[in-house]
């Protein structure tokens, strides 16, 4: 279960966690009664990524313009996805941006510690240059500052990131979370720390333990009644759009129908076995494992003029074993993604361990073999990423299919093959 940016600063002041001061809005005329100075930054509230780039974030300089910037953000979707509230929050001037995330390795089966010099929306560079510290033992001070050295920070930000990195575990932990991530974390010309944007996960299985965080959870509303009421022009007078509510379908792996239909509990966490997919109207099919990587992907290809079918995340690899359920999970997802005629090219980016990569070379060549028999077969475009590339090279190589390392370079193939 995904955070609202809000809803994850109200934790991260609970920790003492610096945030700016903001105020919710539920109307765009709840901005007459602001209590923060301007200028201001308004943010829709959505789970998906992407929001300035979509025209989701706004900077204004007075009330009229909030109040005419909060109904088109209102009015706009992300991802199919109408926010039911939106951020104001004070404007901050960073002369640095740092990536920080706490989340759990689905290899070593520790919680590990990233940290990137570069953060912000720049998502290629902050990998680039992204640092990782396992937590093998019982957590100390030592983890997050080792962290920050390898960060290649210096004098008073050692200290200071540090100290952030320190409450964001220990948030991680309180709350049986499954990631925890700043991005940005903004350095002032002062050295002043703050998080500018944060991301919480929380594990759908432990909900019960925090009633808290299980009341968290929200019916999302695509082109709802109570969206259209906050806006104006053509949904403020009741029209929808067929696409806000139809575009996005999500489909349970085991009985191949929406749980939006098939579910009339809002507050009932989706289990883990089933894969949603999320439809578009382009010809290139996403299949990753992550929320961050599938996003990451996501915008990548948008970025790269290419045309996203859909896009489905199988999730951590943590929670399945290696065997045949993890082979079928992932062959469930290549057909999902592949399922409809309009997807020209399959583009695959999975990070795991090395068994998990020999399970993925076997769920392809079967899907493969599957799909020639059906006399229809997808392009597809692998990106590998790890210690043993030319072993998998070596096992794909007399596969019908395209291998990339990089993310930049599969995503040009996966758009010049659905051309």
């Amino acid at each position: 279960m995904d955070l609202l940016e809000y809803q994850a600063k109200a934790l991260f002041r609970e920790m003492v966690i610096p945030v700016l001061p903001s105020q919710r809005i539920d109307y765009p005329t709840d901005l007459k009664g602001l209590k923060i100075p301007y200028p201001v930054v308004l943010k829709s509230q959505v789970r998906a990524g992407g929001r300035g780039r979509a025209g989701g974030i706004k900077f204004v300089e007075n009330t009229i313009d909030a109040v005419a910037a909060a109904q088109t953000i209102f009015n706009l979707p992300i991802m199919d996805e109408y926010p039911e509230v939106l951020l104001a929050e004070a404007k901050y001037d960073a002369d640095q941006e740092l990536y920080l995330a706490v989340l759990l390795d689905p290899v070593a089966r520790r919680p590990v510690l990233l940290g990137s010099k570069q953060g912000g929306i720049n998502v290629e560079a902050a990998i680039a240059q992204m640092q990782q510290v396992i937590v093998d033992q019982d957590f100390s001070p030592f983890y997050a500052r080792r962290l920050t050295l390898k960060m290649g920070l210096q004098g008073g930000l050692i200290q200071s990131v540090s100290a952030i990195v320190e409450k964001m575990y220990q948030l991680f932990v309180e709350k049986d979370l499954d990631l925890v991530e700043i991005n940005p974390l903004g350095i002032s010309r002062s050295g002043e720390v703050m998080a500018l944007d944060g991301k919480v996960t929380a594990n759908d299985e432990a909900l019960g333990r925090h009633l808290d965080l299980a009341g968290l959870v929200g019916k999302k509303q695509f082109g709802s009644r109570g969206n259209i009421e906050r806006g104006s022009g053509a949904r403020a007078s009741g029209e929808v759009s067929h696409s806000s509510v139809s575009g996005l379908r999500r489909y349970d792996s085991n009985v191949g129908r929406s749980p939006l239909d098939a579910s009339s509990n809002p507050q009932q966490p989706i289990s883990h076995s089933q894969l949603n997919l999320v439809e578009l109207e382009g010809n290139i099919g996403i299949l990753c494992n992550g929320i961050g990587l599938t996003m990451a992907t996501l915008d990548a290809v948008i970025h790269a003029k290419g045309r996203p079918a859909n896009f489905l995340n199988l999730g951590s690899f943590e929670r399945y074993e290696l065997t045949d359920t993890l082979r079928e999970r992932l062959e469930r997802g290549l057909e999902l993604v592949s399922q409809d005629k309009s997807v020209k090219v399959v583009l695959v980016n999975i990070l795991g361990s090395v068994a998990a990569g020999e399970e993925m070379t076997l769920a392809i060549a079967t899907y493969l073999e599957r799909k020639a028999r059906a006399n229809r077969n997808p392009q597809i475009v692998l990106r590998l990423v790890g210690d043993q590339l030319d072993t998998t090279k070596e096992r794909l190589a007399g596969l019908s299919l395209q291998l990339a390392e990089k993310l930049d370079e599969a995503v040009a193939q996966a758009v010049s093959l659905a051309k």
